[in-house]
Parts: C-alpha cells; sequence; structure tokens
C-alpha cells in the first residue's frame, strides 16, 4: 500500500493527482496519525521527512510529483533495481524509464531535448545505465557523445519495433525503446562514424529546409554536423557567418547539374 502523508498540500496535491492519473490504489493520512497495517512506502514533503521510521520513506519535491510517484510505484512491486533507459535513436527518439522490470515513463522528444531528458531521469538514480539502439547511427552517435559520464550500452535494435495494430500509430519508437532497455548491449564511450554520402545529403537537405534563404550548408560543415560537433542551426549561422553560398548556389538540381 502507498501512504500519502504529508501536511505539504502543494506536495498532497500533486501526488495524489499523479496517482489517480495512473489507477494506482492508494490512501491518505495525516502525518500525526498511525499508518495503516499494509503501508508499505510513505509519501510525504520535507517537514514530515523524519516522522515515519522503519518505513520507507519517499520524500517528494512539490515541482517534481511524477519522480516521487515513479520511486513508490517502484518499491511497491520489487522493482527497486537500477535505473535503465531505453533509446531508440532518430530526430525524435523514443525513450523508455525502466525502474527494474517496472516500466516508470515515457518520453519521445526532439533529438536536441534528448539527452536533458536522460540526464534529469539519472540524477539521482544508482548505477544507471543507458541502452541506445544501433540504428540512426548519427543520431546515436550524437546521444552518446554528449551524454558524458553516464553509463552507454550500444545494443543491437533489430527486431526492436512491433508491428503496431489500429490505433497505435505515434507509438512505435517508445515501444522500441522499451525493447531496447531489455537487452544489454556493448559498453561504450563514444562511436565514431564516417558518415556516408547519402546521410551528408540528408544533413544538407535539413539545412535548406531550416534555413531563412533556401540555403544549404556545404559538405565540410555537413560533416561537422553528421559527427555531432555542431548541430544544424549552428552550421547555418557559421554558413552565414562565412558568407559562403548563395541563392544561385542552393537551388535544388538534379545529379546532371540541371535545376
Amino acid at each position: 500500500m502507498i501512504v500519502v502523508a504529508t501536511s505539504d498540500f502543494e506536495v498532497y496535491h500533486g501526488v495524489v493527482n499523479e496517482l489517480r492519473d495512473r489507477g494506482t490504489a492508494f490512501t491518505t493520512v495525516e502525518p500525526d496519525e498511525e499508518l495503516p497495517e499494509r503501508t508499505t512506502v510513505v509519501v510525504t514533503g520535507t517537514d514530515d521527512a523524519d516522522s515515519f521510521p522503519g518505513v520507507t520513506t519517499i520524500v517528494a519535491d512539490p515541482d517534481d510529483p511524477r519522480r516521487a510517484v515513479d520511486q513508490a510505484m517502484a518499491t511497491i512491486r520489487g522493482g527497486g533495481g537500477r535505473t535503465i533507459i531505453g533509446v531508440d535513436p532518430g530526430q525524435k527518439p523514443g525513450i523508455a524509464v525502466l525502474s527494474g522490470e517496472t516500466i516508470v515513463a515515457a518520453f519521445q522528444v526532439p533529438l536536441g531535448d534528448a539527452v536533458d531528458v536522460v540526464q534529469r531521469e539519472v540524477a539521482e538514480a544508482p548505477s544507471p545505465v543507458v541502452r541506445i539502439g544501433d540504428g540512426s547511427r548519427l543520431e546515436g552517435a550524437r546521444l552518446i557523445t554528449d551524454l558524458g559520464d553516464v553509463r552507454v550500452e550500444l545494443v543491437d535494435e533489430t527486431g526492436t519495433t512491433p508491428y503496431l495494430g489500429t490505433g497505435s500509430r505515434g507509438m512505435g519508437d517508445v515501444l522500441a525503446a522499451v525493447n531496447i532497455a531489455h537487452r544489454e548491449g556493448e559498453v561504450v564511450d563514444a562511436r565514431e562514424i564516417e558518415p556516408t554520402e547519402g546521410e551528408i545529403q540528408v544533413i544538407k537537405d535539413r539545412s535548406r529546409e531550416q534555413s531563412d534563404g533556401n540555403r544549404a550548408i556545404d559538405d565540410v560543415l555537413a560533416r561537422r554536423v553528421a559527427t555531432g560537433e555542431l548541430s544544424i542551426d549552428e552550421a547555418l549561422v557559421e554558413h552565414r557567418d562565412d558568407g559562403t553560398g548563395s541563392p544561385s548556389e542552393s537551388t535544388d538540381m538534379d545529379d546532371s547539374g540541371e535545376s
């Protein structure tokens, strides 16, 4: 049984709403009341943190009740093991957060936000591991580099994307991330990638789409983007500051050089 016992209204409101949204069984008591016999974990605020000796107590941050609920649910389900984060890389990576065998959170965010999400989820976790699929080579390499000191495993993601039935559109990357989290991989500090001509062209095409003047960055800048040295936005700034490229140079051409 999860018991919410706090005199902090913000903590109470945030935690109770989070538990209700998940359909989780819980009860509430005043901090000075006797706890129910079936109490497994108490969620409370800073003011009452020392009021429940002998019982697993989780102190909730009023600005982040979800984390406290994640910890409480992992405790009652026996999933108090390490935090494992699976990532299906891409332009909008799927991210799944597991505590033991329990899925406690899932996200799909733009690539530029993925590192912040992962680092937030591992910030207070003991011995966390991040497992990244080996597809989408360039995006995966960028994530591995940017995660810094976090333990990262590169996972064979073959067969991790499940069949999606009617009404499940958009869930594939997140479900793949769950499957990736369940696979052990090779520990890596970095992933050296030599971008192919096709990957360079894709980056140039994306830069054209993101530019104000329909201008694509050159091969040198595209390669720096591919290796994670620059973002496309940063490459566009350098492209503009260098004065390279012109509207005529950036018009779409086919392989023969004709517009």
